[in-house]
């Protein structure tokens, strides 16, 4: 069989796309590697949504074509985002690339990595901002890539929101529901390879079902998908916070298998910057809006992102920002300095922000946060939790490590296991009890007992 060596950068959507790449490759007979110095084809699939995500991309694209160079590789396919923003770019700059296939043309990974086929002569698929289709469904072929007891679950793609400083419209397309059914016969399937905890993930996930014309439809397939009997975690990740709905919120608050976590991107507190951003909102309404969150559901974890530097943020609206995060006591956060991104609405905008003091911006607000987790986790100790285990840690081999409901693997934090019933073989994605006995900033130490 001959070796297809995947490298998949970006985000958990991203690495869905990867996923059935492989598995179509897998299903035609490729075998699959980690290792591409031992691969007759690697496959790079890139990301372009920032300036760093874009310059990985294209290290990760010259070590691919290195190994090409060195005879070790015979084909190197680019695919994703990068492919989408900058194909006719890419293809000029990068003649030692095969194939280049862009997010549209997931399907034709076959084609791509056919070495009879000179595919830069085929017919391109480029999707425009609107004409995008593709969406894989519950019977497409999948060689996941995830630890074995979870898994990712993609229930849309593309995105309508005008959020300026967003390329992925332009990347991905308009937004576009996957069937409930398929979601639901897709998780039932993962359940029976021993997937215990599904994460629904899409580029806005609070508008799910929408364009097919339901109402409440994310709520729906919350709770469906808690009547899966194998699965102990369902998960939602990038709820937009306009479409927070009180049927969703009940829908996390009343399914036992629902994890009461929330993860909403805000980007700022600012009316200012938020206005400019094309987000709309104030501190005001959005602090409502925790409040409204916290009250449905009880004891809700809330993670978020932020923004910093944005085009004409001054510094009274940074101090605003610091005032949003103090007052709300977000659980997770993860801040982000602003990248100008061309052909977005604002690369166009005047008062940049110079990128040391949009940096400097980042530092003060990662601070302030880190002491409200220190707070929010010193609070946890003495108190016993139900945590997934995951194995050993990636901390320290003399450590085990796991997962609260409110933390996601590899974003958030983790339980650090240093004690154990001595007859326990603990089982890799199965719940126990863990007393927590330490705190730190993020992660948290504990037994299980």
């Amino acid at each position: 069989m001959k070796k297809v060596g995947f490298v998949s950068l970006g985000c958990p959507k991203n690495l869905v796309d990867s996923e059935v790449m492989m598995g179509t490759l897998q299903q035609a007979g490729y075998e699959i590697t980690n290792n591409a110095e031992e691969a007759e084809t690697v496959v790079v699939n890139t990301c372009g949504f920032i300036e760093s995500a874009k310059q990985e991309s294209i290290e990760a694209i010259l070590d691919a074509t290195r190994l090409k160079e060195d005879g070790t590789v015979k084909r190197v396919v680019v695919a994703g985002c990068l492919v989408e923003r900058y194909r006719d770019d890419l293809m000029k700059e990068l003649p030692d690339v095969d194939a280049f296939i862009g997010t549209n043309e997931v399907t034709r990974i076959l084609e791509a990595t056919d070495e009879q086929k000179n595919f830069r002569s085929l017919p391109l698929m480029p999707i425009g901002n609107k004409t995008a289709t593709y969406l894989y469904d519950f019977d497409t072929p999948r060689f996941r890539a995830t630890e074995s007891h979870t898994a990712f679950i993609k229930i849309a793609e593309g995105c309508d929101r005008p959020c300026a400083f967003c390329s992925i419209p332009s990347m991905r397309g308009s937004f576009r529901s996957r069937r409930f059914g398929s979601i639901i016969e897709e998780a039932r399937n993962l359940a029976k390879q021993g997937v215990k905890e599904v994460v629904l993930i899409a580029q806005d996930s609070s508008r799910y079902g929408e364009d097919l014309g339901e109402v409440d439809a994310l709520a729906a397939l919350i709770r469906a998908l808690g009547e899966i009997e194998e699965l102990e975690w369902v998960r939602v990740m990038y709820a937009y916070p306009t479409h927070i709905s009180d049927a969703f919120l009940a829908a996390i608050a009343d399914t036992p298998k629902a994890v009461k976590y929330l993860d909403m991107p805000l980007q700022h507190g600012s009316r200012n910057v938020l206005k400019l951003m094309k987000r709309g909102g104030t501190r005001e309404s959005l602090e409502k809006l925790i409040v409204r969150v916290r009250e449905k559901v009880q004891g809700i974890t809330i993670r978020t992102t932020f923004i910093t530097g944005f085009p004409g943020e001054t510094e009274e609206d940074f101090e605003e920002l610091m005032t949003f995060v103090r007052n709300c006591r977000f659980d997770n956060v993860g801040v982000f300095t602003y990248s100008d991104e061309e052909g977005t609405p604002a690369f166009d905008l005047p008062n940049k922000v110079d990128p040391k003091v949009a940096k400097q911006r980042r530092s003060r607000l990662m601070k302030e946060q880190a002491k409200i987790s220190k707070r929010l986790n010193n609070a946890k100790v003495g108190n016993t939790y139900k945590v997934m285990f995951e194995g050993i840690s990636q901390e320290s081999d003399l450590l085990f490590q796991g997962r609260l409901a409110g933390q996601t693997q590899d974003i958030d934090g983790y339980i650090l296991i240093n004690d154990m019933p001595e007859d326990l073989k603990p089982q890799m994605g199965a719940i126990y009890d863990v007393r927590i006995t330490e705190a730190h900033e993020y992660d948290l130490i504990g037994e299980i007992i």
